[in-house]
């Protein structure tokens, strides 16, 4: 059976590449797709399954049911871009002005679409069910996973199983990681209100901009003072809004950032000690300040059991076009995927796309571009996970 998925998959990997090219010049912001799930939707018209959209407000569900008893496992594949102007000179660059495909998403889509297609077709040698998510707004919080979960797409599911594309990860290769796998993501924003004035006469008014510039210098404490030396957690001030006159005080600024750890008890500390930091603030420099802190993903946490047996799978399976299953170190970014892992025991593997030849630009940069054989990677590698759980005993 596996043999059988493998040639119908290899039949196809022209049209896999030819989707993920349309894609790419097509995409869509997150929570802005419109022509993406009708794209999504239309693929599956006059297949044997069930396709259910607007499910967390963009999402496509797509059931395959086999028609005989036995377990249901989702499989998920994310649809959304970025707000990034493309710089990649390719003849299927964006056409949307401002909006790229710089993070792999269209290959997800793409290779997704055409596992399904092929599950779709060898439904009557497995047992069982298999969810297709077609999930949008993965890069935005509070993220489409959420609302998807919420629409009940994973009523009735036994695991989640999804994949990315990674150009820091070599080709032909499966990559994953068992438990702590991906760093939770939250945001802060820090208002910081003094008293306005002469630049002359500092002394009559209280400076908003020295009270914060104190505030980013002590938050890159917090990693290196209140964490376990072996815990992960990055804090990273990406905004200063102090722009004014060079010869004024200011009496506002804002500064915004970005938190990361592998873990939510991390993030929870993280979160005491910075709010821990502007009560001081306030009362070194009398100051009054506005602080808030938003969760929007949990770390993600891949299943030990569940990843063990999905990466013994893909070992066993021989597949011919993967050259190999590797343990890879936890991954720095962030991923709503989580919430999937949150609900269900399930895992997140990653397929290998560094092009093979020229520069590897990174995730989310304008250059950024994939090697495509990584979608058949990852469509034999989740197609084998699933046609072997959903195995006829």
């Amino acid at each position: 059976m596996i043999k059988d998925l493998v040639q119908r998959l290899q039949d196809k990997e022209k049209r896999m590449i030819e989707i993920r090219r349309h894609l790419h010049e097509y995409p869509e912001l997150s929570f802005h797709e419109t022509e993406t799930p009708k794209y999504i939707a239309n693929f599956y018209k006059d297949k044997e399954c069930k396709v259910e959209t607007n499910i967390g407000q963009n999402g496509v569900k797509v059931t395959i049911d086999s028609g005989k008893p036995g377990k249901t496992i989702a499989i998920r594949a994310d649809f959304d871009a970025l707000p990034i102007q493309e710089d990649t000179g390719l003849s299927f660059a964006s056409k949307n002005e401002g909006v790229m495909h710089a993070c792999g998403h269209d290959a997800h889509t793409a290779y997704m679409l055409i596992l399904a297609e092929t599950l779709i077709e060898m439904k009557s040698q497995f047992s069982g069910k298999v969810i297709v998510i077609h999930q949008p707004a993965e890069e935005m919080p509070p993220g489409g996973a959420k609302g998807m979960i919420e629409d009940g797409v994973l009523d009735g599911v036994d695991h989640v199983l999804g994949t990315h594309v990674m150009t820091n990860m070599a080709p032909g290769k499966v990559y994953y990681h068992k438990g702590n796998v991906q760093t939770g993501r939250s945001y802060f924003k820090l208002i910081v209100k003094g008293e306005g004035g002469h630049g002359s006469s500092p002394h009559t008014s209280n400076d908003a901009i020295v009270a914060g510039a104190n505030f980013v210098t002590t938050a890159q404490t917090v990693v290196s003072r209140r964490l376990n030396p072996f815990e992960t957690g990055v804090v990273t001030i990406g905004s200063f809004d102090g722009k004014g006159q060079f010869n004024v005080i200011k009496d506002k600024i804002t500064i915004e950032g970005d938190v990361r750890a592998l873990t939510d008890a991390t993030r929870d500390r993280i979160e005491t000690a910075l709010k821990q930091m502007v009560h001081g603030l306030e009362e070194t420099f009398g100051v009054n300040c506005e602080f808030t802190f938003s969760k929007d993903y949990p770390a993600l946490y891949n299943d030990l059991d569940f990843t063990e047996y999905v990466a013994e799978t893909i070992n066993q399976a021989k597949l011919a076009d993967v050259k190999g299953i590797e343990v890879c170190e936890p991954q720095p970014p962030s991923e709503d995927f989580a919430f999937y892992a949150k609900t269900l025991p399930s895992t997140f593997i990653y397929s290998g796309a560094k092009p093979r030849e020229g520069k590897a630009y990174p995730h989310h940069h304008p250059k950024f571009t994939i090697d495509e054989s990584s979608m058949l990677v990852a469509a034999e590698a989740v197609g084998a996970v699933v046609l072997n759980y959903l195995t006829i005993e």
